[in-house]
Order: structure tokens, then sequence, then C-alpha cells
């Protein structure tokens, strides 16, 4: 979040460079093969053949309107290089929040067989499966670049697997995206003190950890965040990045913008899709699906990182003022966070063993984090 964050210990800042290296290759090895067009010699051929070449046509649920910036636009992306990849016999269409499926319930209607697959954010299943909450984000966690390392190299996407396969689901990473801020707030957040009474709408375990906090917290979908604000049935909101908050209209509401985004360093979106449904694949189209969707990680957090900065340096135009919470704020933040960790543990196995997982990456990753990137403010 660049000088927005000038104020926040060395260990919580978000080592952004690092993230520029990762992407730039990855991205560009594998999403430039996912929109590679097909070669001249291919004939595209009548409308009925080319409908008759489609393989799979499955109903895609998202959790985010497709219009939303980074968030819905992600899921569009993958799609569109699942086709081009397949040469059109893969076919996923969108559906809007709440058109075939609530926000919510995606993953629900996945296990179920209303839908072969769903996108969606992992972390609104928290109720239902609480180690969930891991996968799709965690206070103080790991951000982006090392989530990625986590899931793809150190039990990370065994563990999520393991997590929904008795659900009857089968989870590809398929989407991430760095910080969110830490919310919008009508008033100036100085201590802990200004948030106890205060009605928020917060998601995942940073709203566990605001619950601890002295909060009133509530869970809302995107679109009707802003309505909540307006009519005063909330107070303050968290949702995504700034690019994303703008575009619903939280400043027009809520003038002060807290940053750094403590409660989610990352969040990851994933494809989950019927485990019968990915069963009957070919190890081909399996192989496209998530090929298609390591590709849609890369690019979800080259434009989430690339388009935040123009945001936040127009924000003085619209009246915001982009804020950092004060240092003290953020350690009990932190302190409450391992408290409801190590309880969510206590009494969920699957949560257990997936929190130890990633605390035992993270401290094995530490040796190389503290030493390999340049100091902040070098």
């Amino acid at each position: 979040m660049g000088d927005q964050r000038s104020g926040v210990p060395r260990g919580l800042s978000n080592r952004a460079a690092g993230t520029a290296v990762m992407i730039a290759f990855v991205a560009g090895l594998i999403g430039s093969l996912a929109l590679r067009p097909p070669s001249s010699g291919t004939s595209t051929g009548s409308a009925s053949e080319a409908a008759s070449a489609v393989r799979i046509h499955w109903r895609l649920p998202v959790s985010f309107q497709s219009t939303m910036p980074v968030l819905g636009d992600n899921p569009i992306y993958v799609t569109e290089a699942l086709r081009r990849m397949s040469a059109g016999a893969l076919d996923l269409t969108i559906y809007e929040p709440g058109e075939i499926v609530p926000a919510f319930s995606i993953t629900d209607a996945v296990r179920d067989g209303k839908v072969h697959a769903g996108y969606t954010w992992l972390g609104y299943d928290q109720g239902k499966i609480p180690a969930s909450s891991l996968i799709g984000a965690v206070p103080f966690g790991m951000e982006p670049w090392e989530f990625t390392a986590w899931w793809y190299d150190a039990g990370g996407r065994e563990l999520g697997q393991e997590l929904y396969l008795e659900h009857g689901i089968h989870v590809i990473l398929c989407g991430l995206t760095g910080p969110e801020t830490a919310g919008w707030f009508r008033e100036p957040v100085n201590s802990l003190a200004d948030i106890q009474g205060l009605k928020i709408r917060f998601a995942g375990l940073g709203g566990k950890v605001m619950e601890q906090a002295g909060a009133s917290v509530t869970m809302l979908p995107g679109g009707e965040i802003f309505q909540a604000l307006e009519k005063g049935a909330i107070d303050a909101t968290e949702f995504a990045l700034p690019v994303v908050d703008q575009a619903l209209g939280f400043n027009r509401i809520a003038s002060y913008n807290y940053y750094p985004g403590w409660h989610q360093p990352a969040t990851s979106s994933h494809l989950a899709v019927n485990l019968e449904s990915w069963e009957a694949l070919s190890t081909s189209d399996q192989a496209l699906m998530e090929t298609a969707c390591t590709a849609g990680v890369t690019r979800n957090l080259a434009k989430s990182e690339a388009t935040q900065g123009a945001i936040i340096a127009g924000f003085p135009d619209l009246g915001v003022s982009a804020q950092t919470l004060p240092d003290d704020v953020l350690r009990e933040l932190e302190r409450i966070t391992n408290e409801v960790l190590d309880s969510e543990a206590a009494r969920d196995a699957h949560f257990a063993r997936i929190l130890a997982s990633q605390r035992a990456f993270r401290a094995e990753y530490a040796h190389w984090k503290a030493r390999a990137y340049l100091p902040r403010d070098f």
C-alpha cells in the first residue's frame, strides 16, 4: 500500500516488491499461453459444428459481480482462457451472484449437484466448515507469494482439497489478491475503544477478531453494503481492495479509509467443482482447468497490485483520508487474532491441522523473508 503504511511496523508491512518477480515470469509464461489464439490452420467451422465440439458446458455461479474490478473480472479471464485453450470444448458460463445461487451458498449448490462448479471465496463457508477461513484469508497471516508457496509447494493444496473432499467438492486455487483495506469508517480510529459498539460489516476470521474487540459484526454481500451504510444499518465496513470499494461507493458515506489490511494480507479465490463431475473429466480436461486457474492466480494478483496506487492517489480529490492504524491497535488486534485462532483450533481438528501447517511454514519461510528482501525504507 506504499506510503500509506509508513507507520506500520516492519514485521507487519507488505513486501509487494517481491510479488512483481513472480508475476512477471509466471504470468508471462502461463498467461500468454492461455490467450494464444488458434493457429491459422484451424478451421472455425459452422455454428452447429462449434456447438457439437463442446465437451463440457457448465453453469458457473460466482460470488462477486462480474462488473467488479479485480474480484469480478478474474473469472471472466479464467473462463475465456479455458475456452481458448480448449478451442471451445470447455465452456463455463458465468452467472451473477443471486442469479441462480446466492453469493454465500455456492459451495452448497456445488456439493448438492445443483451446479457442476462455482467460483467463490471459501471464507464464506466458515459457519459450516470452520477451517475454510484459513484457506480464504488469515488475519496477520501469509502475504500473497507466501500463500502460493504454501499452497503449491508446502502441502497447502493437499490440506485444502482434503478439507473439501468429505463435502464432495474438489477445490482449485483460481484467484489471489493482495491486502484489502482495513475498512471504511465515518470517524477516526485512534484506539480499540473507537471500535467498541461499532456496527460493522466484516468477513471471515477478521470478523471474529472484531467481535472480540467489541464491535457488532454483520455479514453482507458486496452489493448490499452501500445501502446498509447509507441507511445507517452499519457504521463502517470492510470489503475488498480500494479500487473495488470505491467502485461500490463506500467513500461517499465513510471518508476514513484505514490500512494495512491486517485481517486479509492475502485473499484467495477458488474454483469449487462437484467431486463426481471432476472425476468424470478426462485428465487432459482437468489439466486445462488447473492451468487456466493458475494463470488466473498470477493475472489476478498482478491486477490487484497494479490498480490500487492510482485510486489512493486520487483520494484527496474525493475528500477521503487514507490513514494507518496506530501500532498499538495493530498489536492488540494481533493478540486477539492469536487467541481466536487457538480457540478455533481447539474446537476443530481440520482447523488445528491446517493452522499448524501454516505456522510451521511461516516459521521456516521467515529465515528467507527476513533476509532476502530490501528493507521497507531502503
